[in-house]
């Protein structure tokens, strides 16, 4: 026969494996987590359409330096049913935009909008399943930072978002962004 102590420590010991078990399991109980709010590391909208065969990504209206227009995007056939699907228009605020030549999307593949000049400095995929199509449309008095809606229409849908109208974007090392301050501290340099 065992002894009481014996019995004691036992239960006491399962009922601290218990109670440990499940306290570590509530701690974690109804916590959020900080990815649930954050938002992916792209720049444009994103919407898609609303069976969700078709989503678009990283909109964005670009004018280059000399006020020329362009529609920046990523579409992306993600239809379940693996059906073909068509870009067949795409309008910035009532405006059509010129798209080259849009082949029809498998499942799985993408189709990148940009400016020409954003396309020749764009790394691109020997893959066929990204297409590079170039994008122009008249610069109506557009203002960086503003805001333009956006509507693409597939086959299977219609999808409207808003987009920023964007800057060029300088390469590194390039610009200076107060020539001014820069010109200062060199002649203060100079001087010394």
């Amino acid at each position: 026969m065992k002894s009481l102590k014996s019995v004691a420590r036992r239960g006491g010991a399962v009922s601290v494996a218990a109670a440990s078990a499940l306290l570590l399991a509530a701690c974690s109980a109804g916590q959020i987590t900080q990815t649930s709010s954050q938002v992916a590391a792209v720049n444009g909208a994103s919407a898609q359409t609303e069976d969700g065969s078709v989503a678009v990504r990283d909109v964005t209206v670009l004018l280059d330096e000399s006020g020329q227009a362009a529609l920046k995007f990523t579409a992306t056939n993600q239809d379940y049913d693996m059906r073909e699907h068509q870009l067949q228009s795409a309008e910035v605020d009532g405006q059509t935009v010129q798209l080259g030549s849009v082949k029809p999307m498998g499942y799985n593949t993408s189709i990148v909008g940009d400016s020409a000049e954003g396309l020749q400095k764009m790394p691109q995929s020997d893959s066929e399943t990204i297409q590079y199509v170039e994008t122009s449309l008249n610069n109506r008095d557009f203002a960086y930072g503003g805001n333009l809606p956006v509507t693409f229409t597939f086959d299977s849908g219609t999808i409207e978002t808003v987009a920023t109208i964007s800057a060029p974007t300088v390469e590194s090392g390039q610009t200076h962004r107060q020539p001014e301050a820069e010109k200062a501290l060199e002649e203060k340099h100079h001087s010394n």
